[in-house]
C-alpha cells in the first residue's frame, strides 16, 4: 500500500467515524413526535417519593422502560380518570411492549388520598401503576420542579374541596431522560406512537 493511499483511507475513516458521531448525537433530536419534544430540559429530572406500597420510588427504579408521570387526585371528576385510562389503553395498543411502560401518579391531594385510597384507584385502571403521596412541603418542592400547577378549590364543606391542576403528563424514555411533554386530551393512539419511537431508540 503507497502513503498516499494509506493517507486516502486514513482521511475516510475519520470522515466516517466523524459522521457516525454526529448521527448518535443527533437522533434523539432527529424523531418526529406528536407529543411536545421537550428533550435536553433541565426541570424534571427525577423523583423521591413513596408509593402506595410504601416505597420509595426514583426514576432509576424504571430503567428500561418508558415512564409516563401524571399529577392529579383520585376524587378528580374527568381530567384524571380519562388520563389514566388513555394510559392503560395506550399500554394495550402496544402489545408486548406495553410491559415496558410505567405509568406514576402523583397526588396532588395527599390529605384525601391515602395509600389504601391510591392502590384502589390505581387497580382500576392497572395494576402495574403506581401512586405516589408525600407530605404537603415536598409535594409543592417537587411541583416546582416538575413546572406543575395546583391549587385548592373550597367546597360547601371541608372535605369537598376540588383541585385544579395541570393536565399534561411528562414522558421519559427507557434511560431515564424526560423527552416528552404530552397535552391532555391527545389519544391514546398518539401517545402510543410516541412511547413505541422511544421504545424503538432505547432498545
Amino acid at each position: 500500500m503507497t502513503k498516499r493511499l494509506a493517507l486516502q483511507l486514513i482521511a475516510a475513516c475519520a470522515v466516517l467515524a466523524g459522521a457516525a458521531g454526529l448521527l448518535g448525537a443527533c437522533s434523539q433530536k432527529d424523531i418526529a413526535f406528536a407529543s411536545i419534544d421537550v428533550t435536553g430540559a433541565e426541570y424534571a429530572k427525577d423523583f423521591a417519593l413513596p408509593d402506595h406500597n410504601g416505597q420509595l420510588r426514583h426514576l432509576k427504579d424504571f430503567a428500561g422502560k418508558v415512564v409516563v408521570v401524571f399529577f392529579g387526585y383520585t376524587q378528580c371528576p374527568d381530567v384524571c380518570p380519562t388520563s389514566m385510562s388513555e394510559l392503560a389503553e395506550v399500554k394495550r395498543l402496544l402489545g408486548k411492549d406495553g410491559d415496558r411502560v410505567q405509568g406514576i401518579f402523583v397526588t396532588v391531594d395527599p390529605a384525601r388520598d391515602t395509600p389504601e385510597v391510591l392502590k384502589a384507584y390505581m387497580e382500576a385502571f392497572d395494576p402495574t401503576f403506581l401512586a405516589l403521596s408525600t407530605t404537603p412541603d415536598t409535594l409543592a418542592k417537587t411541583a416546582k420542579d416538575f413546572k406543575v400547577y395546583y391549587k385548592k378549590s373550597e367546597g360547601k364543606t371541608e372535605t369537598s374541596y376540588t383541585m385544579d391542576h395541570s393536565a399534561g403528563s411528562y414522558v421519559y424514555d427507557p434511560k431515564g431522560q424526560l423527552r416528552l411533554f404530552t397535552r391532555y386530551g391527545s389519544g391514546a393512539a398518539v401517545l402510543a406512537k410516541d412511547i413505541g419511537l422511544l421504545l424503538q431508540q432505547g432498545s
